[in-house]
């Protein structure tokens, strides 16, 4: 029993040591913040094609075709049939004062991923053309995202550390080994701003920036940046 209670009571002064030791660590903690410009390869749209008749049959079918004529004209401009997808369809009467259907509301959404950018201003202007009534989102995307993050997270720690230098030598320390690192992170709405809108995570730390549809100089319409980001905070031990 005695050689227990001498056993126990060296694992507590142990670990007792070990914490004050943890506990006299100088640390100093920095977040660096770095950021890549990169230009998309793929553009994902949001179509919206709304029709409305006073029978529900007829704006079904004023719908359709307004869907069928867009289809074409994605496929006219090359756009490959697995990167189209209907997104939504909401069917909706609508009543007059007296809670009379008096005619129906037919919305469907369309999502387009285009791979060929040299047409992007063909397919916002001719799928209007012909009855999308809508451009709900436009999101420029890269397809090489995990290349791009990378560089962008080395570049914040390396940030990191430039900014922990620096201020430990206007105190006349050094910096050593990196103690504990942490990786920032976000959220986005997506595609957002339209019928059946969603939310989901930001876990590419990805966002557009600029572009849009926005008119260029020559009344045509500029693709955007894509700003690829990263966040790092990092605690250094003072030598």
């Amino acid at each position: 029993m005695v050689k227990t209670l001498v056993t126990v009571a060296f694992l507590v002064c142990s670990s007792s040591l070990a914490f004050a030791q943890a506990s006299r660590t100088r640390l100093i903690t920095t977040t660096g913040e770095a950021s890549v410009k990169v230009v998309p390869n793929e553009i994902e749209f949001v179509l919206g094609i709304e029709t409305r008749d006073r029978n529900l049959g007829g704006a079904k079918k004023l719908n359709t075709e307004r869907l069928q004529r867009t289809l074409d004209v994605l496929r006219s401009l090359g756009v490959d049939e697995k990167n189209v997808q209907t997104d939504y369809l909401d069917i909706q009467p609508e009543y007059n004062n007296d809670r009379v259907a008096v005619s129906y509301l037919v919305r469907r959404t369309l999502a387009v991923i285009l791979k060929d950018l040299s047409k992007f201003e063909a397919l916002v202007s001719e799928s209007l053309q012909v009855g999308v009534n809508y451009v709900h989102s436009v999101q420029f995307r890269t397809t090489e995202l995990r290349k791009h993050r990378d560089r962008a997270r080395a570049m914040a720690i390396q940030a990191a550390r430039e900014k922990a230098v620096a201020l430990a030598k206007e105190l006349g320390q050094r910096v050593g080994r990196p103690h504990a690192i942490t990786e920032g992170g976000g959220g986005w709405l997506y595609p957002g701003g339209f019928w059946g809108g969603r939310y989901g995570q930001m876990t590419q730390n990805v966002q557009s920036s600029g572009g849009g549809l926005a008119p260029s100089e020559s009344d045509g319409l500029s693709l955007g940046m894509i700003n690829v980001s990263a966040t790092v905070s990092v605690a250094f031990e003072l030598d």
